[in-house]
């Protein structure tokens, strides 16, 4: 069988007198696309803290390719909910920051950069401000800062969450046929149904805090897929179970 490129195991914390979570256990496959799907406020962002050292676990294990993550690694290419762009930096300069930040030398980072601009869309747009870009540009330029770091994961917090129905929807389409080319292993935060079924190769639900892992659903939409999928018969069947499961949890 083959060891998941991150395992967590019965992780608890909490801050304070407010348990966070409780006992969440899951699991990702290399190359594996899976999202956490749970009530606002129930811990989901919490778990990327501790993935990334923001945040401490009071109690199970945290595994990277079977070995315990430890404060020294930094594996993980974080993408927040907001693109984070710095209005004074050019487009370039933005895409590369994240290089920049691990110490590469900027011309060198920006030489890194520079080739991967046409596959994100963003060719032509070089010396653009953040001001002069459309959201889902934004997006594309945060999601290229991540990306380039060739990190062993991707940690995508809702990158879509601020977009307008119209632009997250072609957001999503494009992550879909980008993940479908390049395989990163990722996990995505959300609380879009339709973008979880749409992107994901698993998926766990999450009770209210504090979490704990509900259920765990497999989509076996084939791939590549496209928006007419989600119209299927087995996709409407996967977001029904969904709805139905976090709908009628009890409380905790």
């Amino acid at each position: 069988m083959t060891t998941p490129r991150l395992e967590l195991k019965d992780v608890s914390m909490g801050f304070g007198d407010l348990d966070v979570l409780d006992a969440i256990s899951l699991q990702v496959q290399p190359g594996e696309f899976v999202s956490i799907l749970g009530p606002s406020g129930a811990g989901k962002s919490t778990i990327f803290a501790l993935l990334t050292g923001a945040a401490a676990r009071e109690s199970g294990d945290i595994l990277l390719d079977g070995a315990p993550l430890t404060a020294q690694k930094h594996p993980f290419a974080f993408m927040p909910q907001r693109d984070a762009l710095m209005p004074w930096r050019r487009l370039i300069g933005n895409a590369s920051l994240g290089l920049e930040v691990q110490g590469m030398d900027r011309r060198q980072a920006r030489e890194k950069v520079l080739p991967l601009l046409a596959e994100f869309g963003l060719s032509g747009f070089e010396r653009h401000y953040p001001a002069q870009l459309s959201g889902g540009m934004r997006q594309r330029v945060a999601l290229l800062r991540t990306v380039v770091q060739q990190r062993d994961m991707l940690l995508l917090d809702e990158p879509f969450g601020a977009l307008d129905a119209l632009t997250r929807t072609g957001m999503q389409r494009w992550l879909a046929e980008m993940w479908q080319r390049h395989r990163w292993t990722a996990l995505l935060i959300t609380h879009d149904v339709r973008e979880a079924v749409f992107l994901s190769d698993r998926i766990y639900l999450l009770s209210e805090r504090p979490a704990r892992v509900l259920h765990e659903i497999s989509v076996p939409l084939a791939r590549p897929r496209t928006l007419a999928d989600l119209a299927s018969p087995a996709a409407v069947a996967i977001e029904s179970e969904i709805l139905d499961i976090l709908l009628n949890a009890p409380s905790s």
